[in-house]
């Protein structure tokens, strides 16, 4: 019978990092919040890649409208909570994981031993999840964590890193003290500022952001898990430069497009404001909301 070896199973990352890297990695400690979407995917991508320790927090359970996306999401899953699935997944590629499990979500009264021994935090919260985000990217900016949010839209992946002493979240977006409306639409331009998956949207009506409702697609996980695991390499081995946020980076794997994005004081920015105003503005007209 084969016994599980940490050296023999990781072994094949060695020539990309380095013996000694892969020990780095394999003391880091990563927190992700939501186990959904792109959750799931990350966190078996950063167990794939050696990561010895994670946080991970989700209150929801597996669905059928989850099948299309959701790593974890299987017959034999439904109904079960996502944190106990993903947990089994991850510790059956490497039974040596320390994970600690918020079956709860991450919340105010849990938010300071969600980050406790935390290198980096992945962001997999629900889109429209943003008290809580805005929570968790502040803690982050407080305390000095690298922050992570890898989105999917369309058929690709729209990227911002929020690092310690740069851009905060807040200073990006502007959330606070927004409407509904006004947040939904602040996060979607600000994290993809060129918007390169609004070409091939064939059902409209798909699309209901008032009541947080929204096609999704498989490659756009995994492409969002590949982009944040890679992203979390660099910053944890101190390799190569690491795009922040004003800067980001969106690749469309249907328009066969990458483009790197500046938005200088976020959706502060001129461009931005225009775009938010036509944004509104046709939000509006088709009904999505109120003045």
């Amino acid at each position: 019978m084969t016994v599980f070896d940490y050296q023999q199973a990781f072994s094949r990352n060695i020539g990309w990092v380095t013996q000694q890297e892969q020990e780095t990695l394999r003391r880091k400690k990563i927190a992700i919040a939501g186990l959904g979407g792109v959750g799931g995917s990350h966190l078996l991508t950063l167990t794939r890649l050696g990561i010895g320790a994670f946080h991970i927090a989700d209150f929801d359970k597996f669905e059928l409208p989850n099948f299309n996306r959701q790593a974890g999401a299987t017959v034999s899953h439904l109904d079960r909570p996502k944190t106990d699935v993903l947990a089994e997944m991850a510790l059956d590629i490497n039974p040596e994981l320390q994970i600690n499990k918020f079956p709860h979500g991450v919340t105010m009264d849990n938010l300071s031993e969600f980050f406790t021994g935390v290198d980096v935090y992945v962001d997999a919260l629900d889109f429209f999840a943003f008290d809580a985000r805005e929570r968790v990217f502040a803690y982050c900016a407080e305390h000095g964590i690298p922050a992570i949010t890898a989105a999917p839209l369309g058929m690709g992946t729209a990227l911002l890193n929020f690092l310690p002493g740069q851009m905060t979240f807040e200073e990006y977006f502007r959330l606070q003290g927004k409407s509904e409306t006004d947040k939904i639409l602040h996060f979607l331009l600000g994290l993809s500022p060129a918007m390169l998956q609004r070409g091939y949207l064939v059902d409209q009506g798909a699309v209901d952001l008032l009541n947080h409702k929204g096609p999704s697609t498989p490659m756009a996980c995994e492409l969002c898990a590949g982009v944040a695991a890679t992203q979390a390499l660099k910053i944890l081995l101190k390799r190569g430069k690491v795009l922040a946020a004003p800067w980001g980076l969106q690749f469309d794997a249907y328009t066969n497009k990458m483009i790197k994005t500046w938005r200088p004081g976020g959706n502060r920015h001129p461009i931005q404001c225009l775009g938010l105003f036509m944004a509104k503005r046709q939000f509006l007209h088709l009904g999505g909301g109120q003045e």
